[in-house]
């Protein structure tokens, strides 16, 4: 076990988590009375937009073939888009994700060689987060041999699964070791599987090269390196609540003036209504410097003007350090312009945006290659375990739909011999499908016969 690496994914996962971070959230004031600072939980943000960018539309076979449906099927029934976003937000926040396949309900036969052979079976998925993910061994930053571990209760009772995949001969070979709640192995439910020489699993790291020491196999936490900003952030929400918190206008009235009560013992006191609007001196109770009545307000400042630059700068600063140039997060006319609005207008991102897709196709083919030789070793089939797969990203976060309408309604408008540019330019900027486009665009003008040639 790698105890530095997971030291520092267990820290970076506490603030995507919005746990308290016990050496900075709990404190002392100058009274050494104890606190806590309230959280922004920012980290999660940065994260959640950083997985906007490689939300996906659709995978399918580059070309059209029999895989089509089983692809579908695969990763509708394993929750796919489900889980595939909630792992770009955790390679965002912990550097690495994973995910092996397995099957399960499968009908193992015994021959009389005592050879176990499988038959049949659900093929699963099991996604796993940095701190269950264990490389065994690494060549040119490739993950090739690795172990996965996960703890569950199992009918109140919990046990620990450990699943090894190591390479022999080529070919990869996959233990299964399950243990009790006492560390004690269950034979019963442990296992030993021969597979082939395509890789059953598949781990999906960030795409920022990793600068930190001693994490071989793990990819970069894009919030280690961050986290003094994450605090800086704590701290300027933490003094704009407290001006807030402390901002009522105290008024200070001298019993005097007081139209007051006395209690039994003669001493006077403020009623429920008056204690809402006024503090009570004494008639003796002294006066402010500057008080010069027997009335005397004070209005607590707000430091708006300070704690927005105070933001600004720190925003600023985790914009760059985030990856994603100095205006990721900023206050511009009173509101803050996030990642997406601004990677939408500059593109400035562009190219830290591709890396990271490029590790995202890789991660999925490798999983629906694995789950094709699966199927084709236990259920018969016969599908291409290399084949190309086509993967549609969701570029809606970092395109300015603005300005391509008006490159579709220019083109439209250039190329009136290719009328099928008008109706893809309805399309987009009304959201109708294109039959209807079709239509709008014969009600307007000479009728086209075949608007698709």
């Amino acid at each position: 076990m790698n105890q530095n690496a997971l030291s520092i994914i267990k820290l970076c996962d506490d603030w995507y988590s919005n746990r308290d971070i016990d050496e900075f959230h709990k404190r002392k004031n100058l009274n050494n009375v104890d606190y806590e600072l309230s959280k922004m939980n920012f980290a999660k943000r940065c994260c959640a937009d950083d997985a906007n960018l490689c939300e996906i539309v659709s995978v399918a076979p580059e070309k059209e073939s029999a895989s089509q449906e089983f692809i579908k099927n695969l990763l509708s029934d394993n929750r796919f888009d489900v889980r595939y976003r909630e792992q770009l937000e955790k390679t965002s926040a912990t550097g690495t994700v994973g995910a092996y396949i397995y099957l399960r309900n499968a009908d193992y036969l015994e021959s009389a060689d005592g050879t176990v052979s499988i038959r049949g079976g659900d093929i699963r998925i099991n996604y796993c987060d940095a701190d269950c993910i264990i490389p065994l061994t690494v060549e040119n930053k490739l993950v090739t041999e690795c172990a996965f571990s996960a703890t569950n209760t199992v009918k109140g009772k919990e046990k620990t699964t450990l699943v090894i995949f190591t390479l022999e001969n080529g070919r990869y070979k996959a233990d299964t070791v399950v243990f009790d709640e006492f560390g004690r192995k269950l034979d019963a439910e442990s296992s030993s599987i021969q597979l082939g020489d395509i890789k059953p699993f598949s781990i999906m790291t960030n795409a920022d090269v990793n600068n930190l020491d001693n994490m071989d196999g793990y990819g970069l936490p894009k919030i280690y390196n961050s986290i003094p900003l994450f605090k800086a952030v704590d701290l300027c929400y933490n003094i704009l609540y407290g001006d807030l918190d402390k901002g009522q206008k105290l008024v200070f009235i001298n019993e005097l003036l007081a139209c007051i009560q006395k209690d039994k013992d003669g001493n006077p006191y403020l009623t429920k209504q008056q204690k809402e609007i006024f503090i009570l001196l004494g008639e003796n109770g002294g006066k402010f410097p500057e008080e010069k009545t027997l009335v005397q307000e004070y209005n607590p400042e707000i430091r708006v003007e300070q704690i927005t630059k105070a933001f600004e700068l720190v925003l600023s600063l985790l914009s760059m350090q985030f990856g994603y140039g100095s205006k990721k997060y900023t206050f511009e006319n009173g509101k803050i312009t996030t990642a997406t609005e601004y990677i939408g207008t500059k593109q400035d991102s562009m190219q830290e945006l591709n890396k990271q897709r490029k590790q995202a196709s890789d991660y999925i083919e490798d999983i629906i290659h694995a789950a094709m030789w699966f199927s084709n070793q236990f259920s018969g089939t016969s599908y291409d375990v290399e084949e190309e797969l086509s993967i549609e990203f969701d570029d809606s976060y970092v395109e300015d739909k603005q300005t391509k309408l008006e490159a579709m309604r220019a083109d439209a408008i250039s190329f009136v011999d290719v009328p099928i540019l008008k109706v893809w330019y309805l399309m987009e900027k009304y959201n109708i499908p294109e039959d209807e486009a079709k239509k709008y665009i014969q009600y307007t003008e000479e009728p086209v016969d075949d608007m698709e040639d």
